[in-house]
């Protein structure tokens, strides 16, 4: 690839999705229609045969699983303090209210501890993200059963995970994936949720398609005021062809992580405890994060970004700490509730990764990233 710009995602698109998704244009049905139905049942038979139905986002599907566990004004609903902004927003949006709880540094997951410890009368939902390592389908059935709640996993990240053996979504309660472009795989746009069974999958159906109950006589009805977060064919063909190379690109992305891993070893300013877990087993590699020891140099975070910047490498932020935007600050969070998750908000950057990338690459961001560490250090 290009010497000059290495961003830090990019979606991979061959020629041949190209002509997929021309095909469907030509083919004059681009809404939803026999591509979706196709796809759903493609993405079911990658998390066993459970039922999923597809959407235009993720936050989409999130929104629509909290209406079809009945969640609104009064209730609360436990999260990550440290996740992207969609996690905590679907709550608030629902009415009810978003209870946050501290992470572990190295995964970024929950903490299931403090999660048990928030847990009042008023909690129907726990809302946890799979974030830099698949979240444990035990310890999550677990506390759905000592707590009595269900549970609703952002697997935003976690396309291509594989926890306790099977693939994330294949088990658990309801899943919820993310097909945005930066994604392990991508529809454009576009979401997907696994649910428990035939009925709930109907319910959603119609929660994300206005509410409509097609009668015998073929006219229709209305039972709920839902709303409008259907896939389009045209998304779901490509998201066909990328699911199709899923498998490939995750393995692809764990290569580059561990060549990540060996090119920063070493490292002192770049230590193990500012990364992800190396032995992360199933883990699908959506983002290699590394927190910055901004106490041991004169950059700021946003000197590091620009100075990356002009050398050519593209970098992220996953994510803020999502209880000190001002929207929660509004709502009464400050800081020092949740030391972890500030830390990475303030810390955390996000290097490029994605299977079009090489181990030159990543060679060429690790120079630079310690050139640029030392460039200005105290």
């Amino acid at each position: 690839m290009s010497a000059d710009v290495l961003p830090f995602a990019r979606p991979t698109i061959d020629e041949a999705m190209v002509a997929a998704v021309a095909d469907t244009l030509r083919s004059r049905w681009i809404a939803s229609g026999p591509q979706v139905a196709a796809f759903e049942a493609a993405l079911s038979a990658a998390v066993g045969g459970r039922p999923v139905r597809s959407f235009t986002s993720a936050t989409g599907a999130m929104a629509v699983a909290l209406e079809l566990l009945g969640i609104g004004a009064g209730d609360e609903v436990v999260t990550p303090a440290q996740s992207f902004f969609a996690s905590a927003n679907v709550i608030e949006r629902a009415g009810a209210r978003a209870v946050f709880v501290d992470v572990d540094l190295a995964t970024r997951n929950l903490d299931l501890d403090q999660a048990a410890a928030a847990v009042t009368p008023r909690t129907k939902a726990l809302l946890p993200v799979h974030y830099n390592a698949p979240l444990d389908p035990a310890a999550l059935a677990a506390f759905r059963a000592r707590h009595g709640v269900r549970v609703l996993e952002d697997a935003a990240l976690a396309i291509g995970s594989v926890a306790g053996g099977r693939p994330v979504g294949a088990t658990g309660d309801l899943v919820s994936f993310s097909f945005h472009p930066n994604k392990n795989m991508t529809t454009i746009e576009g979401g997907a949720l696994v649910m428990n069974d035939a009925d709930e999958a109907g319910r959603v159906e119609r929660l994300r398609f206005h509410g409509i109950v097609r009668l015998p006589d073929g006219t229709r009805d209305l039972e709920a005021a839902g709303g409008k977060y259907n896939l389009s064919d045209v998304s779901a063909r490509l998201g066909l062809a990328q699911l199709a190379r899923l498998g490939e690109w995750c393995r692809a992305r764990e290569r580059l992580a561990m060549a990540y891993f060996d090119a920063l070893s070493g490292d002192d300013l770049v230590t193990p405890e500012r990364l992800p877990p190396r032995t992360n087993p199933g883990h699908s590699w959506n983002l290699f994060t590394v927190l910055l020891p901004l106490a041991d140099i004169a950059l700021s975070r946003k000197q590091f970004i620009d100075a990356m910047q002009r050398e050519g490498i593209g970098i992220g932020i996953s994510y803020e700490a999502i209880h000190l935007t001002s929207l929660y600050r509004a709502k009464g969070w400050r800081e020092g509730r949740f030391p972890v998750a500030e830390r990475i908000g303030r810390e955390t950057v996000t290097l490029p990764l994605f299977p079009e990338m090489t181990e030159t690459d990543v060679d060429r961001v690790c120079t630079s990233l310690g050139r640029v560490l030392r460039s200005r250090a105290a």
